[in-house]
């Protein structure tokens, strides 16, 4: 059932009042609450596929846990960490305004009033830096480079242009979470590759329907907003078909590593399986929508991409 006429006509949440707390916050309270704005668990999941990215630019001949290549592995995921996590914070701090008026972002350190905004953009300057130094001076100009466009595309033209401008923007501005992978790789070989830019193409794929997911069941939380998300602009039911349409694409994308020899049986059997699961709660959520489908298929979304990549390791290391 399309309720996008239900969820648009809803009274907006009040806005949390700002208190005083960042004229009294001691300098814990303020790091504390900047830790909160970095989204940790969103970047676990970053860092994550930058991992998986990097282990998969190694050749299976050569052992992981070596200690020269497990220390580059653990410095470079590192750097693309404290630069994802400055992206996250300038993010928050930059819509604190539009996360007032959201039931699930309006207790964040931004909106409360725990941390200013230059002691943001502050902390966020000093982590975003020494994630770039750190990509730069010990693993290699080219994945700095990479990641620094990665944060002006997320924090200038996803979060400033495409979100308030268009319901496509997550398609577009979705570029940006799709690198992690890619920097992976170019973290341990220094250049872009086929398959590096295959694993890209799968997070940008996915991206959509995972966040269309969140959207819908969200409605009135973005209906509050203002920003014109889809399901807002268009109602659930057109959502729900394009959440489908970009998981029938995502299941045919995921198998590109097959095709270029990257991954074999395992993977291929994996991914398949992986996916005709995701392709059958689009297809529930598209043809008989509910708020708990829209949970059940974005929650699936997260665990489809973790068991993709360790599906795709575990071909990689142990059946090559």
């Amino acid at each position: 059932m399309d309720q996008a006429a239900s969820t648009s006509s809803a009274p907006a949440p009040t806005p949390a009042p700002a208190d005083n707390s960042a004229n009294t916050a001691s300098w814990p309270q303020k790091l504390r609450a900047f830790i909160l704005l970095c989204k940790l668990r969103v970047n676990s999941l970053i860092v994550f596929t930058a991992v998986i990215g990097m282990f998969l630019a190694i050749p299976p001949t050569v052992i992981p846990g070596e200690h020269a290549i497990l220390l580059r592995v653990l410095v470079a995921a590192l750097g693309i960490a404290l630069t994802a996590f400055a992206a996250a914070a300038i993010n928050c701090q930059v819509e604190r305004t539009i996360d007032a008026r959201m039931m699930r972002t309006r207790t964040r350190p931004t909106v409360q009033g725990v941390i200013k905004a230059p002691e943001v953009l502050l902390l966020a300057t000093a982590t975003g830096t020494a994630g770039l130094w750190i990509l730069y001076s010990l693993i290699n100009p080219l994945t700095a480079w990479l990641t620094l466009l990665t944060f002006v595309g997320y924090t200038i033209i996803y979060t400033l242009f495409l979100k308030p401008a268009t319901p496509m923007n997550i398609v577009i501005g979705g570029a940006s979470g799709a690198m992690p992978p890619l920097l992976g790789w170019t973290a341990m070989t220094g250049q872009v590759s086929h398959e590096a830019i295959a694993l890209f193409l799968i997070i940008f794929v996915w991206t959509p329907p995972h966040f269309w997911a969140l959207a819908c069941y969200r409605s009135q939380d973005y209906a509050a907003s203002g920003l014109p998300m889809l399901p807002i602009t268009h109602g659930l039911r057109v959502t729900c078909l394009h959440i489908f349409l970009y998981i029938l694409m995502l299941t045919a994308v995921s198998l590109i590593p097959v095709s270029l020899g990257m991954s074999g049986w395992f993977y291929l059997l994996a991914a398949t399986v992986l996916g005709v699961i995701f392709l059958y709660h689009g297809f529930r959520l598209w043809k008989r929508y509910s708020d708990l489908q829209a949970r059940v298929t974005f929650r699936y979304s997260i665990t489809y991409l973790a068991l993709l990549f360790a599906a795709m390791l575990i071909d990689h290391y142990l059946l090559h």
